[in-house]
């Protein structure tokens, strides 16, 4: 039963873009004037219904599987969920189907079941309770390409986040085809900034930080990020990013992390609650 409701919500996940990132790009359909970007949201919007209609995935790269996981210490199936996680990539790969996408990196040679070393992508974190929730998060390549980290100075601040991500959205252009989702991680060391800039991408679209001062720069540099003009596909237009989240964390005093994970206009992730009494939900 775990296993089937895994693989549901990696199809889900693949196949069905969330209803909030569906209406932000018929938002930004709406208020393009361009007659190149508005082509190419309408394609968007036409393989988000094809996907959802014939339940099969909206993007040939169905990405690397990321599961975050939030594990309550008391649950009764906290033992086998790693090798359900698995099991389930492993028959995603062949019932929806997905592309095999994981390669050893000294031979190149495909696993062709996106299961390898460390893969898929596996985040644990430990929580009171017997309640278990699971994440999925499949990352395409092209967007993930475009990821990167800076450490700045902290005399840099958050003047310094804004220049390090427009200079990276701009150099990017239209390589993780736009209008994109971009996931900000602030503090703690390199590998918390980018860990925490990619589990903001599992924010809705309405989801502000609840810090208002942190909520107000997730705004400022989307205003920022769309004024470049990049536009759908790289083509031109308004709207470059869809939105922009930030997730923070204490620092050290003498560094300024900044984690930049770029997520494409197919803004994929579902979602599994294991109750404690066995029972599954999968939901987007």
């Amino acid at each position: 039963m775990l296993v089937d409701a895994i693989v549901e919500a990696i199809r889900l996940a693949v196949t069905r873009i969330p209803d909030d990132v569906v209406l932000a790009l018929k938002e930004a359909y709406a208020g393009e004037e361009g007659e190149v970007a508005r082509f190419n949201l309408e394609n968007i919007l036409k393989a988000v219904e094809i996907g959802r209609d014939g339940s099969i995935p909206v993007c040939q790269d169905t990405g690397t599987l990321t599961f975050f996981v939030r594990a309550g210490v008391e649950s009764p199936y906290l033992r086998g969920l790693e090798g359900a996680i698995f099991e389930a990539t492993r028959r995603a790969t062949e019932e929806i189907p997905l592309r095999p996408n994981a390669v050893d990196v000294m031979t190149g040679k495909n696993s062709g079941d996106n299961t390898g070393r460390f893969v898929p992508v596996v985040h644990w974190e430990l929580a009171e309770g017997s309640e278990i929730e699971i994440a999925v998060l499949p990352k395409g390549g092209g967007s993930e390409n475009c990821s990167a980290l800076a450490m700045l100075t902290p005399s840099e601040g958050w003047e310094g986040v804004r220049r390090f991500v427009l200079e990276r959205v701009r150099k990017c252009g239209g390589k993780p085809c736009p209008p994109v989702v971009l996931g900000i991680g602030v503090g703690g060391g390199a590998d918390q900034a980018l860990l925490l800039a990619k589990k903001a991408l599992l924010r809705k679209g309405e989801e502000r930080h609840p810090d208002e001062r942190i909520a107000e720069i997730e705004k400022e540099i989307l205003e920022e990020v769309n004024a470049l003009g990049i536009g759908p596909m790289g083509m031109g237009g308004r709207t470059t990013a869809l939105d922009v989240k930030i997730e923070v964390a204490h620092r050290h005093p003498a560094s300024f992390p900044v984690g930049l994970v770029v997520q494409c206009w197919a803004s994929r992730r579902a979602f599994v609650e294991i109750k404690p009494d066995g029972r599954v939900e999968v939901w987007q």
